[in-house]
Parts: structure tokens; sequence; C-alpha cells
């Protein structure tokens, strides 16, 4: 018989191919397979069934050894991957186990300090409600099913006797009267979510021109010369501050990086402004400014007896002080901010010669963006944010909403809108709105980053999400009428009305939970009603990717974020609904915890002073080990003073069982995208309600 000369064959004879050693190596168990090769060329192998064995002379080939060496290093590897989820799975489990068994909850004290008690128990009675009603339900179209009630064409014949009449009521009752209501908020609501995604899609449309023009800020003169001479370039007197309360994890970090930014000495000063009420943190920070005012380097520190009004009083009390009228700019950097060096190079230049310009926005990077899932749906969310949303409209609009932090504001600016205000928990974004309405443009450089961390834990998030959709609700209802009764042109009142505010930060949080968390439910038990399978799945995947682009590494995520985004809803929308109507404490301002995470390098850099300071240093400056030693020391001091513990959050919970119900009736409709959806909406409505998705307290 003639030798096989398949793929894997080689040809008899002198065309003969010879076998290529292959190194196989297993990481589990401890026995690995160093070689597999033929001896010399006298050596025979065979390469097929029933080959009479032919001699291989160079070239490359394969035989029977090698492909079963590779399957059986295949099928250790799916066995390895399959040890390792069945291991995910047990620990998820035992973790959810521990989280039940430890009964604390999102209504304990001080948890949700940031939503109202009324609200919060109104709006958890009534997704209670729906899911018993959902339950109730379930049990009628199984029991219908068993007992095959196939009434769908029937009912609206002669009634019949016993539990089937009151099942053909039902029926009756569902398509004449509930079908045709829950029908008109599907499409209510489908309507909503097209105009949202057209607003979405015509924004990354706006970033895609951006990017294919190169189109970037430009300034008005010439760059800076060095800085060796104060005296030969524009460096205008800056005043930078840096606004903390009960942040000791990162305090060393910000004030390092501000008192290194390179700007002559003499034109800049920097406030240190504590809230603090707690007097070791107090005594903390003033120690740190101490050494980098020993260092040479113009730092004040202030700290307020009285926290009123929050972030915006503590801003507004700095910039009451006498000396803030020799300064042209004010750079504000939150906490747990570390611009670079060249921070206030590349931002200050662009007002020079531009007295219309009110703001230069920086964009945020963050050091912690893999540390765990809930990081890393955070940073897609944001780049987002900076990428698409704020780098457009800077562009198109010169107006989008200051950040709060990493910006530099004309304080001409901030006097001429009124300064700091009080009556919102979104003090940046009522400066921002009221700068606008006089006037004045916004700069937004997405080529220049300031480093800042996110919150690991899903506690921390939540209350920072439920700050940032309840204070845009407060600032629309208050700005209404000053917008209406502005001289700015129609078309900005539009945008500001329309776009920035009825949008983006009243009907998205709406849609996204009315739509996905109660009407798609609804329709399984209520099939008259009926959602197309594009709005469920479709544009939604399209419009998680478009999110994604900016941060391509995270594609892997996609999934995860367009569930993620439709569980963090419900706290959006309760915000969103406690902000616009004025509800419990709609007003209280929670600080998001920081971990204080930074690199060695970070601290290195840090701890170095700049060049105009370093002929000064003495014993007392800061140094990489003191800061060091704080920095790990500071989480064992937390741990004795308040523990962190994992909670449950009934919400969340309530709807994880509502969406798997609503997955187990479509089942008996054999809606194949629906009960995916729902399933796997109902799994991530799960994990959040249990508090597996951030930081886990051991």
């Amino acid at each position: 018989m003639a030798p096989w000369t398949g793929l894997w064959g080689g040809r008899a004879g002198d065309d003969a191919y010879r076998g290529t050693p292959v190194v196989v190596k297993m990481e589990n168990p401890n026995w690995s397979i160093s070689e597999i090769s033929p001896e010399d060329d006298d050596e025979d192998f065979l390469v097929g069934a029933g080959a009479t064995g032919a001699r291989r002379k160079g070239g490359r080939g394969k035989n029977a050894k090698q492909i079963t060496w590779v399957l059986l290093l295949k099928a250790h590897r799916a066995a390895g991957c399959l040890a390792s989820l069945a291991s995910a799975a047990v620990a998820l489990g035992a973790a959810a186990r521990r989280r039940v068994a430890d009964g604390r909850t999102d209504a304990d004290a001080g948890v949700a300090g940031a939503e109202s008690p009324v609200l919060r128990s109104r709006f958890y009675a009534f997704i209670r409600a729906f899911l018993v009603l959902s339950m109730l339900l379930l049990a009628v179209e199984l029991a219908a099913h068993v007992n095959g009630w196939n009434l769908a064409a029937s009912a609206l014949a002669l009634p019949i006797i016993g539990v089937e009449s009151l099942y053909g009521s039902w029926l009756r009752l569902r398509a004449a009267y509930l079908a045709p209501l829950l029908q008109f908020l599907t499409d209510a609501c489908v309507v909503l979510f097209l105009i949202q995604s057209a607003d979405r899609l015509i924004q990354c449309l706006g970033c895609f021109y951006i990017n294919l023009k190169r189109i970037k800020p430009k300034l008005k003169s010439s760059p800076l010369p060095d800085a060796e001479d104060p005296n030969a370039g524009y460096y205008p007197m800056v005043l930078v501050q840096i606004p903390m309360c009960n942040e000791k994890e990162v305090y060393q970090q910000s004030i390092a990086a501000v008192c290194n930014l390179d700007w002559p000495r003499s034109n800049f000063l920097v406030q240190v402004l504590d809230d603090s009420d707690d007097p070791t943190t107090q005594s903390l920070i003033r120690d740190e400014v101490a050494k980098w005012q020993q260092s040479g380097a113009r730092i004040l520190y202030r700290h307020r007896v009285l926290r009123d009004g929050y972030k915006a009083g503590n801003l507004k009390s700095a910039m009451g002080c006498s000396y803030v009228k020799d300064y042209e700019f004010v750079a504000i950097f939150d906490a747990d901010f570390q611009p670079n060096p060249d921070f206030l190079k590349r931002s200050v230049p662009h007002f020079k010669d531009n007295d219309e310009l009110g703001l230069v926005q920086a964009r945020w990077s963050f050091v912690n963006k893999d540390e765990n899932l809930l990081t890393r749906l955070q940073n897609i969310n944001l780049c987002f944010h900076f990428e698409v949303e704020q780098q457009v409209n800077g562009v198109f609009l010169n107006f989008f909403g200051f950040n709060g932090t990493a910006g530099v504001w004309r304080i001409k600016a901030l006097e001429d809108s009124g300064g700091w205000m009080e009556r919102t928990t979104v003090e940046d974004m009522d400066i921002a709105v009221r700068a606008h309405l006089h006037g004045w443009k916004f700069i937004f450089l997405n080529d220049v980053e300031c480093q800042c961390e996110l919150p690991e834990s899903y506690e921390a998030y939540r209350k920072q999400q439920h700050r940032w959709h309840s204070g845009p609700m407060q600032l629309f209802r208050l700005c209404l009428p000053d917008i209406i009764k502005s001289k700015i042109s129609v078309w900005k009142k539009a945008n500001l009305i329309f776009l920035f505010f009825l949008l983006r930060k009243l009907i998205l949080p709406f849609y996204s939970f009315t739509l996905f968390c109660i009407i798609l439910p609804m329709t399984m038990f209520v099939p008259e009603a009926e959602l197309p399978d594009w709005v469920v799945c479709y544009i939604p995947a399209l419009m998680s990717l478009l999110n994604i682009l900016p941060s391509p590494k995270s594609f892997p995520f996609i999934i995860p974020y367009l569930l993620f985004e439709n569980t963090m809803s419900v706290t959006k929308f309760n915000a969103m609904i406690s902000g616009l109507f004025q509800l419990g404490s709609a007003y209280e301002w929670v600080v998001t915890k920081k971990s204080g995470r930074s690199s060695e390098g970070d601290l290195i850099a840090l701890a170095v002073p700049p060049k105009e300071l370093r002929h000064q240093r003495t014993g007392s400056a800061p140094n990489l080990d003191a800061m060091m030693k704080d920095q790990s020391d500071s989480p064992k001091k937390d741990g004795r003073k308040k523990k962190k513990h994992n909670r449950i959050y009934k919400k969340e919970l309530a709807l994880s069982l509502l969406l798997l119900t609503a997955a187990a009736r479509s089942l008996l409709t054999k809606q194949g995208i629906h009960f995916y959806f729902l399933l796997f909406q109902g799994i991530s409505f799960l994990l959040v309600g249990l508090d597996l998705i951030g930081e886990q307290v051991e």
C-alpha cells in the first residue's frame, strides 16, 4: 500500500519529510515532557496506517506521537480551565453564603446616607410588589401550561366553568386593558431609547471627526519660554487649591505632586483646604504642609471649624482670603489627584490673549483601573466621558460640565458667575452652567492627564453615583428660569435644557430602569405587549461597543459592562427622583472613600522636590520611606478605628429575583433572546445585590 500523503503525512522515498523536535511543557501537575525527537537520519517513522516505513530526510513534518502529545496538552489545558471555573464558582458561592450569614444590608445606619430613607423604603416596596406579582403570575402560567389550558383562542368564547374560567377571564382582562397600557409605556420608552442612542451615535461621529482631522485646542500665542527667568515669558499668578476632608490615605501624594509643579515659585501659591473633623488627620496634614514650607514651597494650611456647604463652602471660604486678589487663575485638585509637573505649563498658556476663555479642563487617568472588575467597568464609562462627551462638547460648543478637579479657572470668570454656591451637591456643574450663561468659553485638553483613584468598593461607588445623579436634577430645577431668561442664543438654551439636562441627566436613567428592569419583565407575563429583539439585544450591544471604543483594551468586558450599566440604573433612577423632587437627604454630601494607591515610582518622583527647592532641602523634608510607611500603616489604623464590611443591597436583590422569575416565564413562550437577556441581567443584579463585584473584605 502506498503511504498516505495527507496534511500530516509525508512522501515516501527520497522526498520523505523528517520529523521535527517539539517541546511540550505542562505547568500542573509537576511533570513535563521535555522533547520528542527522532534519533538520527537512520531511524524510520511510520507515516500512516499500514505504511511500510520511510526514512525522513530534511524538511518539517508531524508524526502520530506529536499529535498525541499536542492533544494531551490541549486536554490538560481544558481541564485546568474547568478546574479554575469550578474553583471560582465555589469561591463565589462561599462569599455569597458569608454575605447572607453576616446579615448586613444597605438599610444599616450610615450605609445609605446619601439616599432618602423614605424614598428608599417606598422604592424598595414598589420593586417588592412587582416581584410578588411576577411570582404569582408565574405560578398561574405554570399551572396553565401543566394542565394544558391553551385558551388563547377560546378565551373570547363562551365562559368555561371552574378554574379554567378564571384563567380565561384573566386572559380577556390582560388583552383588553393591561396590554394596551403596557404597550404604550413600552413604545414611549423605546422612543426615548432611540433618541438617546442617536445622541450617543452623533457624539461618537463627532469624536471620530476630531481624531480624523486631528483637531486640538490651539494656543493663541507662542509657547512659554524656559522658566529659568520668570520675567521672560507668560507666567501669571496661579492659586492652587486642594480641598480635602478626612482623606489621610492620599493627602501626601496630592500635596507632594502640587508642590512639584514646574512653575516659578514666586508665581503660585498652594492652599490646602482641610475640612477634616478628625484631629489626627488634621495634625498629619498640618505637619505635611509644614515640611514643604521648610523645603521652600509657598503653601498654606486652612481649616474650617464649621463644614458648611461641604466642598463648595470650602472653596468659597478660601476665595474670600485677602491675598486672592493678587492671583489671576486658580487650579483645583481633589485630594486623590496627582498632576504631572508640567500641568500648569500645558494648561495656563491657553488663557494668553484669549479673554473669553474661563476654564481649561484636563482629563483624568486612573492608577487603579485594573484593581477589580468594578474599577475596570468604571474606567470604560469615564474614558468615554472624557474622550467623547467632554472633547466633542469642548470642540463644537465650547461648553461642558466642569469635573470639579484637574481644571484651571480664570478667577474673573468665577466672580462674574457669582462664585461658588452651596445650593446643590454638584457645585462644579453649577458654576460651569452659570459661567456658560455669562458667555465664558471652555477648553478641554484630552492630551493632558491627571492621575486619580476610582472607588474600589461597590458601596463607595454607589454613594458617588447617587450624588452625581441627584445633584444635576437639583441644579436643573434651580437653573431653568435663569436659562430661559439668559441672553445666550436659542440654540445654546435648547442644548442646555434638552440635551445637557433632560436627555443625558433625566431621560437616560429613567428609560434604562423602566424599560429593562420593569417593562421587559412585565412583557413576559403580558405577551400581548411586545418588546422587539433589536431593543433588547442589538442596539444595546451597539451602544456598549461605542462606549468601549475609547478604551479598546476593555473589549473583553463588553458584556459585563452592558449588564452592569443596566444594574446601576436602579441607583441612578432613585437618585434622579430624589434630586428632582427634593426628597430626603438629597443635599447630603458623602466623601468618596479613597485607598491611597500609588506605585513606588510615583512616590519617588513626588518625594523629590523641584530643582528650585533642592538646595534648601532639610532633614524635615518629605522622604520616600516615611511616605511609604505612612501609606502602609494607614489601612491598619483605619481598620482599628472602623471595620469595613460587604453588605447585601435589597433593591438589587429583589430586582434579580424579578428578572429571574421573568426569565423562567419566557421559557414557556420560547423567547430566546429575551430569556438569555433576563437570565444574565438577573444574575448581574444578584452579584451586585450580594456585593460580589467590587472590593471583597475578608
